[in-house]
């Protein structure tokens, strides 16, 4: 018999974050705050933009071996692209929601 069988219930369930500190990680990322996000996407857009020129340049050079992966590259750094775009025009549709309040 395995020690995973011989193991109680109750071991295992040590295992899995409780709600508690589930609680804590969503509290954290909500105090991660807005800025944190849009510097994540703009890395992210710097980072794959970055893998794209690389592939392109490794193909162009005859070191890719793989072309598909220059597709692949493109593929991420538009969706990164597209993705800052979208939170961008969120915050802006926010941010006028907000103007247009009367106090």
């Amino acid at each position: 018999m395995s020690d995973l069988a011989t193991r109680p219930i109750e071991a295992l369930w040590q295992t899995f974050p409780t709600m508690e500190e589930q609680k804590t990680e969503n509290e954290n990322l909500i105090g991660a705050g807005f800025a944190d996000i849009f510097k994540s996407a703009i890395e992210n857009v710097r980072a794959t933009d970055d893998e794209k020129n690389k592939a392109e340049y490794l193909l162009a050079t005859g070191q890719l071996d793989n072309p598909a992966e220059l597709t692949i590259a493109a593929t991420k750094a538009a969706t990164a692209v597209s993705l800052l775009v979208q939170l961008r025009n969120k915050a802006l549709d926010a941010y006028n929601e907000l103007m247009r309040i009367n106090i």
